[in-house]
């Protein structure tokens, strides 16, 4: 195990399948020159949601933490199987986004937390179109999303609630406001 000294920064973005997590945490993440990592990596296949969700929390976050290198097992999506070791340095800014990244365990260790809130039909549309038109995935996916948020409630826990449907350029200019007043 590696460590550092320098204090790491981590700013969760969280939401529904379709928010636009992925494309707001990126300008973020350069915008800030952060490491960005991705839930989707984190997730062992369609059926992982709260496994995903319990990894970061374990083999990234709290690593991280405590100045360490964290390391975690990525999933190959291609493949449906365990892909390659992906890796975090702590110091700096991390941007994490994705579902289940803002949870009651995740909550304490983020210093910045967002929700994106957006309409299903929106998010749907935005989902097949990056996905691809699969019934089956989307209401499985939902499922755990609904269980999910049920049992965490992400939305109460975040400092930024956001609607998905204002501009990318305005969505990262509230993320970053709330990054520069918490210093």
């Amino acid at each position: 195990m590696t460590k550092r000294s320098d204090p790491t920064r981590i700013i969760a973005i969280d939401g529904r399948s379709g928010a636009g997590k992925s494309t707001l945490a990126a300008g973020v993440a350069c915008e800030l020159g952060a490491q960005l990592i991705h839930m989707d990596a984190l997730y062992p296949g369609w059926h992982g949601l709260d496994a995903g969700a319990a990894l970061v929390v374990n083999q990234v976050l709290e690593p991280l933490s405590r100045g360490e290198v964290a390391t975690w097992p990525s999933w190959d999506w291609h493949r449906s199987e365990p892909g390659p070791m992906l890796t975090a340095h702590p110091g700096g800014v991390v941007v994490l986004e994705g579902c289940g990244s803002l949870t009651a365990a995740s909550a304490p260790l983020l210093d910045v937390r967002v929700w994106l809130e957006l309409g299903e039909d929106v998010r749907r549309d935005r989902a097949e179109a990056r996905d691809g038109t699969s019934d089956q995935w989307w209401e499985l996916w939902c499922i755990q999303e609904e269980a999910l948020i049920a049992r965490e409630d992400p939305c109460s826990l975040a400092e930024l609630v956001l609607d998905a449907r204002a501009s990318q350029t305005e969505l990262a200019r509230r993320v970053l406001q709330e990054v520069t007043r918490r210093g």
